[in-house]
């Protein structure tokens, strides 16, 4: 629309100059300039002599509010829901700030005046590395007093661990005798965590628009930019081309090596992602709880808006082979059974109780059930997918990706247990099947920006898995740094996976140095962090010299081996104490020189 000068109030070089620059305004400056204009208005009015005693007009709210959200990350899970609410934000006219706890300035904190915090918990409910920094300093001394603070909390974790969503809940606590105001209340997720966050950002969006000009309306999710239609709630059903036991005749291990073809799906991924997997339930499992419950396999039940078989519900659809808190609480509640009731009442024996149990111990009991099949499936937990880390890079091999995937067998309270997802790799998957799959994209584990740093990789077993497409990237960019890897196991003939790969890649150059620990090989027990030991004073120097350190693979015992390891080396090699080593590695891990994927 052209303005008119005989219709406005305006010359006519006011009239050309509007409109050369309303048209080029975005919907975002619009909204802005018209409750910048009537505040103008509002402040002139309330500064002019009164004419006759009237109210004056309401100040326009400043449109649009600044929003931080903060994100602590280790598979990639809360970054990426941080950045979608985000960009929710962001199409509703505020203005957003999206950034890794590791990122920000613990300063700043007092500056902001909407804060949102998305945080996954992990390990024994430790926050994730790159919220480490932040979660101290809220929690120490020099956090600020908040004053005009809101804010709110999104916790990510697993109820099958005793401390669930326990980093979302130190960060809600703390800010509250910080002196904010919640925006809305704190959410924590299961690994179903898709509804309940986006429910909580729906929250966030009405308690954050209070007051807000009602005009602007959700812009549309198609002007979004075009990826793959295949996500998280939407996986592509990938054909598995190839599936290799990586392990030597006479291996304690079965190491299975898959090759899954992507094409069609328009997925991509880059070293150091995750394929998610959503498996299916072992078929005699199932067979044996629907024969403890005495239920008819083909009984119809409702799965949200679908309808499927019983035996289909629980071979696709449900978790049954890991007992959680809420679930046993649930079940309680479908049972008259006294024991059962006292179990629940009594965390300490709740929580040993079902260390190592699944759902066809608890049926068996707690008998009798006098819940219909309906009833009982609801409590269940949606089935989890299952992340691998992707152990080959798309660059080297279009359209495919590669897993290396530990098959879990182990003996617990009289019975075989299977891991869901191994065991269906080692003993169900043939070439020419399909499994539902998805990109998990982790920001927290990516080769350096510039191909010329030094890395240093340490991965025992299938935590060799993202260093594999490390190489393969790095041989097929013609990248120049240095890499060195640290590779355990338990034994030389049988257990070292990919070796004629790395072999060969140290022949050519592509890997600089390779160093493996073959824990039963010996008498005495070797392990990765030894061969570091060994090699402390070159490997500090690689440090000196800007490399970056990668380690994949347990958390509980090598990561945390291998963390108090370089921090040894750091104080030994380099002479200054243990605080200041610990204060070095803290500073690599923040410049992200440091980046762990750890389970």
């Amino acid at each position: 629309m052209q303005l008119q000068v005989m219709n406005s109030p305006f010359n006519q070089e006011q009239a050309e100059l509007l409109n050369r620059l309303l048209p080029t305004l975005t919907e975002t400056q619009s909204l802005w300039l018209s409750g910048y204009l009537a505040a103008i208005q509002s402040s002139s009015l309330q500064a002019a002599p009164a004419v006759e005693e009237r109210p004056a007009p309401p100040a326009a709210p400043a449109i649009p509010k600044e929003v931080t959200i903060l994100f602590g990350s280790q598979t990639g899970n809360a970054q990426n829901l941080a950045k979608k609410a985000g960009k929710t934000l962001e199409e509703r006219g505020f203005q957003v700030t999206v950034s890794a706890m590791s990122d920000f300035k613990p300063n700043n904190l007092k500056k902001i005046k909407n804060l949102l915090i998305v945080v996954s918990t992990h390990g024994e409910g430790d926050p994730p590395d790159n919220a480490l920094t932040f979660h101290e300093f809220v929690h120490g001394k020099r956090a600020p007093k908040l004053e005009d603070f809101r804010y709110s909390v999104l916790g990510l974790g697993d109820s099958s661990y005793e401390f669930f969503c326990q980093t979302g809940k130190d960060f809600d606590k703390r800010l509250e005798e910080l002196g904010g105001t919640r925006i809305t209340p704190r959410v924590d997720c299961d690994l179903d965590f898709e509804e309940p966050a986006a429910e909580w950002a729906e929250a966030v969006l009405a308690g954050l628009s209070e007051g807000e000009s009602s005009s602007h309306s959700p812009a549309a999710a198609a002007s979004a930019p075009a990826e793959s239609v295949y996500s998280r709630s939407n996986p592509f059903r990938a054909e598995v081309l190839e599936n290799l036991n990586l392990n030597g005749r006479g291996s304690n291990k079965e190491t299975r090596h898959l090759e899954i073809s992507l094409e069609g799906s328009g997925l991509t991924y880059q070293p150091g992602d995750s394929l998610g997997v959503y498996p299916e339930n072992d078929p005699e499992l199932v067979d044996l709880l629907l024969a403890e419950m005495s239920w008819d396999p083909e009984e119809a039940v409702r799965v949200k808006e679908e309808t499927v078989t019983l035996k289909e519900a629980l071979t696709a659809h449900f978790e049954i082979t890991v007992l959680t808190k809420p679930l046993v609480e649930k079940a309680a509640k479908l049972s008259g059974n006294v024991e059962l009731h006292q179990l629940v009442s009594d965390s300490n024996l709740l929580k040993s109780y079902m260390d190592g149990r699944d759902l066809i111990d608890l049926v068996r009991d707690f008998k009798p059930w006098n819940s219909s099949a309906q009833e009982f499936v609801s409590i269940l937990r949606k089935m989890p997918a299952r992340l691998y880390s992707i152990s080959s890079s798309f660059e080297a091999n279009p359209d495919e990706v590669h897993l290396t995937i530990g098959a879990v067998r182990y003996d617990a309270h009289g019975r075989e247990r299977k891991g869901v997802c191994s065991i269906l790799c080692a003993e169900r998957l043939q070439p020419g099947d399909t499994l539902p799959v998805f990109i998990q994209h982790n920001e927290n584990f990516k080769l350096p920006e510039n191909p010329d740093t030094p890395i240093i990789m340490v991965g025992p077993g299938t935590g060799i898995a993202p260093f594999r497409s490390f190489m393969q990237e790095r041989e097929e960019s013609g990248a120049d740094g240095k890499s060195w890897l640290f590779f355990g196991d338990q034994h030389f003939v049988t257990d070292f996976l990919y070796q004629t790969e790395w072999q060969k890649w140290l022949k050519d150059g592509v890997l600089s140095k390779l160093d493996v620990a073959f824990s039963r090989d010996d008498d005495e027990k070797v392990y990765v962090q030894h061969r570091m030991q060994e090699n402390s004073k070159e490997l500090f120097q690689w440090l000196q010299e800007g490399a970056a350190v990668y380690i994949c693979g347990d958390e509980k015992n090598m990561a945390h081996d291998v963390h108090n390891t370089l921090i040894d080396i750091i104080e030994k090699e380099g002479g200054i104490s243990r605080e200041q080593a610990s204060e070095y590695l803290a500073d690599m891990q923040k410049n992200k020189r440091y980046q762990r994927d750890v389970y």
